[in-house]
């Protein structure tokens, strides 16, 4: 451990530096042996290091949508070439290249963590067996061995036995108390935090493997959490449960300002933004206007959720600029949407559509039969008058019976009259 330590010291060395310059400030306001300074010492700490992490969690946030939008094609990847683990492998990296995502982003805030994290447990570790480290002498560490949280010394354990907690003026009972509440309010945070994540800002519409993992993960890295957590000093769970409340309330902050497209969360901000244009008449805040212009540029590519969004500002009489802003515009009714769906006709029975088909046929022939009527009341006086020699009239001809020779007829033999 002292090896490990050792290597590590271009970070403990600095760990104990900040908390000592912390607990300067809080020991004047507390006192220089409370657990108040010693505690916000550390809590300091966490915000500081935190605030320093906020472009990685930037980063975070960014790959953790990329991973969400590709999942649909690597899953295409993994299933056209799912014989061929190197061209697999190749097309994967090839579509991360190509959308500049890395996989490893998502891990990063965690991971530049670890190393402070280390530090401090180290720092606590030592003061616990009442060695000297970086920057704490023996005034500041004899200091720290009498602060108290609630009863229980930085540098205690869950698992420590009596004897030692004695050593640290501490009971059985009230360390494993105040730290069994911490590992909860520790495991929940986590909890809260990764469910929060998964309800409000994932895309609904695409259903991957990605998230199934990452519900999977809602439920085991709480339980990681506590089972480590028994082997932590106070002092490592103040800064735990510290940077897990933190974390939670950044997410929140992310997901009410800055949510993930085609989410429940998007939906709300939506709302709450057409709230605010409908009682200004105007679109307010940077942020405002950069989501109304990120909707407006993307077209006909919008969600179903952008799609509303946009009808509901027709609704009320006002247009999506290309700059963010909104102008008046024409009113849609209610009810209406911008691109109203075409209604396919309903099929008609048989019987309805032979009755048009006759009724159409009926319609076409009446002209033509008045037509015909007529031509034969024009025609009927002619039929009277004596047509010439060998040209038979017309009315005759059209009126001949069934069985007679048309056309002239010779005359009978006087024998057959």
């Amino acid at each position: 451990m002292d090896t490990i330590a050792s290597l590590f010291s271009f970070i403990t060395t600095p760990v104990s530096w900040v908390i000592v310059q912390f607990h300067k400030v809080y020991g004047a306001l507390f006192g220089d042996d409370s657990g108040w300074a010693w505690g916000l010492s550390i809590v300091s700490l966490v915000v500081l290091i935190r605030i320093c992490l906020i472009p990685l969690f930037v980063k975070q946030i960014k790959s953790t949508r990329n991973m969400q939008v590709l999942q649909p094609k690597m899953k295409a990847i993994q299933e056209r070439y799912k014989n061929d683990k190197q061209r697999q492998s190749e097309e994967m990296m090839k579509l991360y290249k190509e959308t500049g995502t890395n996989p490893l982003s998502s891990c990063l805030p965690i991971l530049a963590q670890s190393p402070f994290f280390f530090a401090l447990y180290h720092v606590l570790s030592s003061i616990a067996s009442g060695k000297k480290i970086g920057a704490i002498n023996q005034d500041l560490l004899d200091s720290a061995r009498q602060a108290h949280i609630f009863g229980a010394p930085l540098a205690a354990k869950f698992t420590d036995s009596v004897d030692k907690l004695n050593s640290l003026d501490a009971t059985l009972l009230d360390v494993r108390v105040v730290t069994a509440v911490m590992i909860v309010l520790m495991s929940a945070s986590q909890f809260f935090t990764q469910r929060q994540l998964m309800t409000k800002n994932v895309d609904l519409t695409v259903k991957t493997p990605y998230m199934q993992q990452q519900k999977m993960l809602m439920y085991i890295f709480p339980v990681i959490f506590a089972v480590m957590g028994v082997n932590f000093p106070v002092g490592v769970l103040v800064y735990w449960l510290t940077t897990n409340v933190w974390t939670m309330g950044q997410q929140m902050y992310v997901i009410n300002q800055n949510p993930t497209p085609g989410s429940k969360a998007q939906d709300a901000y939506l709302q709450r933004v057409l709230k605010t244009v409908d009682s200004r008449g105007q679109v307010r805040g940077r942020t405002q206007r950069r989501t109304v212009k990120a909707i407006v540029a993307k077209g006909p590519d919008r969600n179903d959720i952008e799609r509303k969004f946009i009808t509901g500002l027709s609704k009320k009489g006002l247009v999506a600029q290309e700059d963010g802003t909104v102008k008046k515009g024409e009113v849609v009714p209610e009810g209406e949407g911008t691109a109203a769906k075409r209604q396919q006709p309903k099929r008609q029975t048989k019987a309805k559509r032979q009755t048009a088909t006759t009724a159409g046929a009926a319609a076409k022939d009446e002209p033509a039969a008045g037509s015909k009527t007529s031509l034969q009341k024009q025609d009927a006086p002619q039929d009277d008058k004596p047509t010439p020699t060998g040209k038979p009239a017309s009315g005759s001809s059209r009126q001949a019976k069934s069985g007679q020779r048309k056309g002239p007829q010779r005359p009978k033999h006087p024998s057959k009259k």
